[in-house]
């Protein structure tokens, strides 16, 4: 027997094989098509028709629509595509028009020092800054004298009476 004749037994075989495979993984390896649930058993193009106006008709019955101009329902459901562009819209409201660099939670952090703790340390820092909003601040001796050797004044409790007595 020549090669190519071989080779085409060979293809057979193997086609026969992978039919039997399916007639199994079907019906149990038989021809008869009485296992199919459907009406149409000559076709699957007629079988798979059958199958979509069987589920359209479920569809219609419990109400489930794909409607991307309906509002919310328990009926109706919007398409991929409008989920998609609903969540886009949503992001976009979210980061409205915020640079590149700080669109993202994880570079807002990043400008942030990454500091788990920004709110309360920047609440600490701000409440260690002098007022000018109320008379009285309620300061430590040591805060008063930082505060003034900042602005430059120097000691608070300096005795300038003393200071003047001791230049006469």
């Amino acid at each position: 027997m020549s090669t190519s004749a071989q080779r085409t037994i060979d293809l057979a075989v193997r086609a026969a094989t992978e039919c039997k495979s399916i007639r199994t993984l079907l019906n149990g390896n038989s021809a008869d098509l009485s296992m199919l649930t459907t009406t149409a058993k000559t076709s699957l193009v007629a079988a798979l028709n059958e199958l979509k106006a069987n589920l359209d008709t479920v569809a219609a019955s419990i109400g489930a629509q794909i409607d991307d101009a309906a509002v919310a329902s328990t009926s109706k459901t919007w398409s991929v595509t409008k989920i998609s562009n609903q969540i886009a819209a949503a992001v976009n409201s979210v980061i409205s028009s915020a640079p590149g660099a700080l669109d993202t939670l994880d570079e807002l952090a990043a400008a942030l020092g990454d500091d788990a703790n920004f709110a309360a340390n920047i609440t600490t820092a701000l409440s260690n800054r002098l007022r000018i909003d109320i008379p009285n601040q309620g300061l430590t001796a040591q805060q008063k004298l930082n505060g003034c050797t900042n602005l430059g004044i120097g000691d608070p409790d300096t005795n300038f009476v003393t200071s003047f007595e001791g230049g006469l």
